[in-house]
């Protein structure tokens, strides 16, 4: 009978222990293991925002930076055609300047054959009166003679 006493008191102290350890020792560990539990949610919960957050902003990243590129290929091309119609300005520009030129030379070739011929007339008219004073042995009157001259003149 004694075992059997000192079972039941065992088997009272530790259902008294067990009591105990429900009442006071285990909702503070179930707390702390809560608390412990809801924070690595909540910092696994942060860390999915985050990789989110970070692929949004690499997908906005990468939008710019198409954007950037495409806008300066855009700067590149009109900059491409401003070069190129400076360049055909440019020919233009030589182009009138060499007409202008051309004509300006031309012109002065005309005047200096006008004058050339003109030069060329007085000297035949008066190679022509000397040859008619050789002829006729006598002087002839350049002033008298004067539209004589001149219709001389013309012909040639």
């Amino acid at each position: 009978m004694n075992l059997n006493l000192t079972m039941w008191y065992q088997a009272g102290v530790f259902f008294i222990l067990a009591l105990f350890t429900m009442k006071f020792v285990w909702p503070p560990l179930i707390g702390a293991i809560d608390a412990r539990r809801q924070k690595i949610a909540d910092g696994l919960a942060a860390a999915d925002q985050g990789q989110a957050k970070m692929q949004d902003a690499e997908k906005r990243v990468q939008a710019q930076l198409a954007g950037a590129r495409e806008e300066g290929l855009t700067h590149v091309a009109n900059a491409e055609k401003r070069a190129q119609l400076i360049v055909e300005e440019a020919k233009n520009t030589a182009n009138a300047e060499a007409a202008r030129i051309i004509a300006a030379a031309k012109a002065e070739a005309d005047n200096q054959v006008t004058k050339a011929r003109e030069e060329l007339r007085d000297q035949v008219a008066v190679l022509a009166v000397k040859g008619a004073e050789q002829i006729l042995k006598r002087e002839v009157n350049a002033s008298a003679h004067a539209d004589m001259l001149n219709q001389l003149k013309t012909e040639l």
